[in-house]
C-alpha cells in the first residue's frame, strides 16, 4: 500500500481577513513532493482556511491513490485534535469542514500529527503565496510556486533555533531562519512598507489605546472580563487614571475619547476626559473577553478545576472557556469590527481608545498581522498607553506599546 504524507496549513491576514490555504503530498519512503495545491478563499478565519488546506491535501492525496496510507501533518492544534475525535467540535464553521474532510478517506487510512510551526515551511508558503495572489486580485497558480524550492533551501542551508523562547541566541537563529524563508518569487509590483520610501498617505488616524486602571481583582491577576461582575477602580486605580490624565493632557494631541462600557474603563476614560474638555464616547465592541465560568478565578484556580478546557483554550483562539464564555476568534471579530467603525468617523485623527487587556493586544497583534498566540507573549500594565497608526493605503504601524512612564 503507498504512504503519503500530507502537510497542510492555512492563514488569514486580519483573522478574519483575506485568507489562503496551501497543503503538499509526499512520498512517505522517498521524500518526492508528489502534488501540491493552494488556492486564495477571501475572507475568513485562521481554522477556516486551516480545514480548507486539511480537505485540499486529502482530495489530492485519493487523486493519486484512494488506498493508501496516509499521515496527516499540521501545526494546528486544533484541527489535529477534532480530527483525531480528542476535542469537540463547537464552532458551527468548522463542523461541516471537519465532516467533509473526514468523508473523503476511510477512517482507518488516515492517522493525524500535531508538528511545530518550522516543519511546516512548505505548506506555509503556498498558503502565503495564494495569499499574495488573491491580493492582486488573481488565484494561485502551480507554475509560479516557489515553495518546493524554497523548503529544500531552508532545510539546507537555515539552522534550526536553540535554547528557551526568549533567550538571545535562539532569537538570532530564528532571524536567520526567517530570512531565509523570506525569499518568494519576485512579485509584480512589491508595495514599500510604510514609513520606508511609501508615497505620502496623509495624516494616519491613531489610536492611543489605554488600558483601563486597576480594580481590586488586578494585582491579584484574576480573570475579569464582560461576564462577571463589573468593578470600579480601586483607589490605586483612580490614582493611575488621574496620572495618566495629567500626561495626556500634557501633551495636547488626543481629540476624541472612546471606551469600553464597563465601569473601570469609563471611569478611567472621564478622568482623562475632563482634564482634556472632551465627551466619552462607549463602544460595545470594545468590552473585555467574557471568561465564562473562570470569571474572578486565578489561572491556577482555573488550572486545577478546568485543566482539559484551559488546554484547549491555550492551544486554539476557537476555544472558549468553560461555560459559554467566549473564543479569541469572536473577540477579534468584533474588535476589528469596532476598529473600521471608528477609523470611518475619525479619519485623520488621535483617538484615546480606553479599554481591556484581549482588546488591545488584538488591535497591535492585528496591526502587526501576527498569529493568535502573540497575545501571550506580550505584556500590558494596568493604566499603559500603547499607540497603533492606520494609513489610507490599509497598513498599520505600531508606534507605542506598554508606556507606564506617567506613573512612575
Amino acid at each position: 500500500m503507498p504512504k503519503f504524507v500530507v502537510e497542510a496549513d492555512g492563514g488569514s491576514r486580519g483573522n478574519p481577513g483575506p485568507a489562503g490555504y496551501g497543503a503538499v503530498v509526499i512520498d512517505a519512503v522517498t521524500g518526492e513532493t508528489l502534488a501540491e495545491a493552494a488556492e486564495y478563499i477571501g475572507i475568513a478565519t485562521n481554522n477556516v482556511a486551516e480545514y480548507k488546506g486539511l480537505i485540499a491535501g486529502l482530495k489530492a492525496a485519493r487523486t493519486l491513490d484512494p488506498a493508501a496510507d496516509v499521515h496527516v501533518r499540521m501545526d494546528s492544534k486544533l484541527v489535529v485534535e477534532q480530527m483525531s475525535g480528542r476535542w469537540k467540535i463547537k464552532h458551527p464553521d468548522m463542523k461541516p469542514l471537519a465532516a467533509e474532510a473526514a468523508r473523503i478517506l476511510p477512517a482507518g487510512q488516515v492517522r493525524y500529527e500535531w508538528i511545530p510551526r518550522e516543519k511546516n515551511k512548505h505548506a506555509d508558503r503556498l498558503a502565503n503565496e495564494a495569499m499574495d495572489a488573491g491580493k492582486k486580485g488573481k488565484q494561485w497558480e502551480p507554475s509560479r510556486s516557489t515553495a518546493e524550492l524554497g523548503a529544500r533551501a531552508r532545510s539546507a542551508a537555515a539552522p534550526a533555533p536553540q535554547g528557551p523562547p526568549g533567550d538571545a541566541a535562539a532569537g538570532a537563529a530564528k532571524a536567520r531562519a526567517a530570512l531565509a524563508a523570506a525569499s518568494p518569487a519576485v512579485p509584480e509590483q512589491a508595495a514599500p512598507p510604510v514609513g520606508w520610501g511609501s508615497a505620502d498617505l496623509g495624516t494616519p488616524a491613531t489610536f492611543v489605546l489605554l488600558r483601563h486602571g486597576e480594580t481590586v481583582l488586578t494585582p491579584e491577576k484574576r480573570f475579569s472580563g464582560s461576564g462577571g461582575g463589573d468593578p470600579a477602580l480601586s483607589a490605586v486605580g483612580r490614582r493611575q487614571a488621574d496620572a495618566v490624565a495629567g500626561a495626556l493632557a500634557a501633551r495636547g494631541t488626543i481629540e476624541a475619547v472612546v471606551s469600553s462600557p464597563l465601569l473601570r474603563c469609563r471611569e478611567t476614560a472621564d478622568a482623562v476626559a475632563t482634564r482634556l474638555g472632551l465627551e466619552v464616547s462607549v463602544e460595545d465592541g470594545l468590552r473585555e473577553t467574557d471568561f465564562g465560568a473562570w470569571e474572578g478565578m486565578t489561572f491556577a484556580e482555573v488550572r486545577e478545576r478546568y485543566a482539559d478546557d484551559l488546554s484547549a483554550w491555550l492551544a486554539s483562539p476557537d476555544v472558549a472557556p468553560t461555560g459559554g464564555g467566549e473564543s479569541f476568534d469572536s473577540v477579534t471579530t468584533r474588535v476589528a469590527a469596532t476598529r473600521t467603525t471608528l477609523l470611518a468617523r475619525h479619519p485623520g485623527r488621535t483617538v484615546l481608545v480606553v479599554t481591556h487587556v484581549t482588546p488591545v493586544k488584538t488591535l497591535v497583534r492585528l496591526a502587526l498581522g501576527a498569529p493568535p498566540e502573540s497575545l501571550f507573549r506580550m505584556e500590558l500594565s494596568a493604566a499603559s498607553l500603547s499607540a497603533v497608526a492606520y494609513y489610507a493605503d490599509g497598513n498599520a504601524s505600531l508606534r507605542l506599546l506598554n508606556d507606564t512612564s506617567h506613573l512612575r
